[in-house]
């Protein structure tokens, strides 16, 4: 009886920490992952690995409409992730109804809704019939998934609505800015596009190309304190003038700095005029020590510049542009960043990008 006990002992001990071992792997995936689709991609991989499940699904619902917007799964050792409303046309009445408050327990399928305040989605794990059936204490571990997994998500919807209505506000600003003859023609949605593809080839975070789409609208905002005149002047500027232009980047911080939501893509307004070789503005920083994001802008702000053009400056050709950027690889400009730049002009769509901002 006493090794009896001994041995169920143990085995609560090894239970007890596998939940934890789960909650803390959760927790982490959490607290590293910047919105729905990846989280909900990540954690059918972990509900595979702890419940040791040949497949795992995340369903999750539109948090105003209640119907279903994305489903993650894994299954065959790959993730696929569907949010077409063809994609959800033929899903078996068993498995919606999890959506609605239902659950499932038998031998080869666990499905559990997402429940907080109200019902978020659903998580399901599925064995093959050869293997083993499903215990109790499965049921335990995806009990924990599931509430670890429901708050993140109504955390992560949360935080993609607020960043919806941040890039809104953003826009909104950057569309203000278009009036001047600084921006006059730009194609503001194509110009954030070519800076955030450049982005994801350097393999820069979700977080981090977030940043960058709001500093590819706002890095020029402190053109507004800059007269109209210099602006719009058609001839060469003068020192004290071009001490105006240079002036830019500060004043755009400064107008920003108070946003308090808007503090991580400060350093990368204030330094994209910085160069590579430590001949820039305004601190004259090199390599390393410009921020990446302000490397990447630096590349595409000054291909956007000439082949725009400016009031005082002639615009050249796309292939121009492009062979400016490679001359001044190295000096002007982070040679690893122009490289990613140059290789992407080789892909069909980049280049559609690249040939729109010129127009």
């Amino acid at each position: 009886m006493a090794e009896m006990k001994k041995e169920r002992v143990t085995q609560d001990i090894k239970k007890y920490r596998q939940i934890l071992s789960a909650v803390h792997l959760v927790y982490r995936l959490v607290n590293s992952t910047y919105n729905v689709k990846e989280l909900s991609l990540r954690l059918t991989r972990l509900m595979c690995q702890f419940i040791k499940a040949s497949s795992a699904s995340v369903y999750v619902l539109d948090p105003i409409k209640r119907h279903i917007v994305m489903i993650a799964k894994f299954e065959n050792g790959i993730n696929i992730f569907l949010n077409k409303k063809k994609d959800f046309a033929h899903l078996p009445e068993r498995e919606t109804s999890v959506t609605r408050g239902m659950s499932i327990f038998d031998k080869h399928m666990i499905g559990l809704p997402l429940v907080a305040e109200d019902i978020s989605g659903a998580i399901f794990v599925k064995r093959d019939k050869i293997e083993a059936s499903f215990t109790d204490f499965d049921r335990e571990m995806l009990t924990v998934f599931a509430e670890q997994a429901v708050t993140a998500i109504k955390s992560l919807q949360l935080y993609e609505e607020q960043q919806r209505t941040i890039l809104g506000s953003a826009h909104f600003i950057g569309n203000m800015l278009a009036r001047y003859p600084h921006f006059e023609g730009v194609n503001q949605p194509v110009y954030s596009k070519i800076i955030t593809s450049l982005a994801e080839s350097l393999h820069v975070s979700q977080e981090g190309i977030r940043r960058l789409e709001y500093a590819s609208i706002l890095h020029d905002t402190g053109v507004i304190d800059v007269p109209y005149e210099v602006l719009a002047k058609r001839s060469q500027l003068t020192p004290d003038e071009f001490k105006i232009i240079r002036d830019i980047p500060r004043k755009s911080v400064a107008l920003i700095k108070p946003v308090e939501f808007l503090q991580p893509i400060l350093p990368i307004i204030l330094y994209h005029r910085e160069k590579y070789d430590g001949t820039g503005y305004p601190s004259g920083l090199k390599r390393e020590q410009i921020p990446l994001g302000a490397r990447i802008m630096a590349v595409v702000d000054a291909f956007e510049a000439m082949v725009k053009g400016r009031p005082y400056r002639k615009k050249v050709s796309v292939h121009q542009a492009m062979q400016e950027l490679a001359s001044h690889a190295g000096t002007q400009f982070d040679p690893k960043v122009v490289d990613a730049f140059l290789n992407l002009a080789r892909e069909k769509k980049f280049r559609k990008f690249l040939s729109l901002i010129s127009r």
